[in-house]
């Protein structure tokens, strides 16, 4: 792994791949991970000159990485768009009263705890907001699961199975029924046609301001760490 010199040093992972043309970097907005592809046969002595010379773009975006949260009692998280405190709590469920999620059980593990009852919520609200939409066009999707996906914010596949980020619970309601509206959407259309976001703006016409919530503020969902 070559190593960009400075103050302080930087780590670059070199991705080779038959597909690149050209060389081109890549800055994790989550991690920090600097990741430089390039063509196979390019030589490492090119791809540190390419470094040298793009030093200070990657540094002024290492500035910008969210740092990692790392969830527990006393933190603070988003929950349908809105803040709240992890407390100790009593008995066996976790509940939410006022701007407080009272988390039960061992301390240690109340990030973990928080993580589960978040994706149950999340399956339940996102559940809900595809079969309405799904009704709403007259399609039926197979499968709806859950991952923790940095890539994209859900999927949809030929055979009508719809994938989402659990995290999506902690964006704003209508931001989370836009994912669902776009999800759905490809039940009809699998591509980006204009017939396919003439579906969009039909289930959704203010679709584009939750649109651009997500590209401004969605990659600060992954900075909560619920394990350790």
């Amino acid at each position: 792994m070559p190593i960009l010199p400075g103050s302080p040093p930087v780590e670059v992972t070199l991705r080779r791949t038959d597909r690149a043309r050209r060389m081109s970097l890549r800055v994790s907005r989550l991690d920090g991970r600097v990741t430089l592809s390039l063509p196979t046969r390019a030589r490492e002595s090119e791809a540190m000159a390419f470094l040298r010379a793009q030093e200070d773009w990657i540094r002024k975006a290492l500035v910008n990485v969210v740092p990692s949260d790392a969830v527990g009692i006393g933190a603070e998280i988003p929950v349908e768009g809105q803040i709240l405190r992890l407390v100790a709590g009593t008995g066996r469920s976790l509940m939410v009263v006022g701007d407080a999620l009272h988390v039960p059980g061992d301390a240690a593990r109340a990030g973990i705890r928080a993580a589960a009852f978040l994706k149950h919520l999340a399956r339940d609200r996102l559940a809900a907001a595809s079969d309405t939409y799904a009704h709403r066009i007259g399609r039926r999707y197979r499968t709806l699961t859950l991952r923790d996906t940095r890539s994209r914010w859900g999927s949809c596949t030929a055979d009508a199975g719809l994938m989402y980020s659990w995290r999506l619970i902690m964006a704003p309601p209508q931001v989370l029924d836009y994912v669902a509206v776009h999800e759905v959407a490809h039940l009809a259309e699998m591509n980006h046609s204009s017939r396919f976001w003439a579906i969009v703006a039909d289930l959704m016409p203010e679709y584009e301001r939750h649109r651009r919530w997500l590209k401004t503020h969605g990659h600060a969902l992954h900075s909560y760490r619920f394990t350790e």
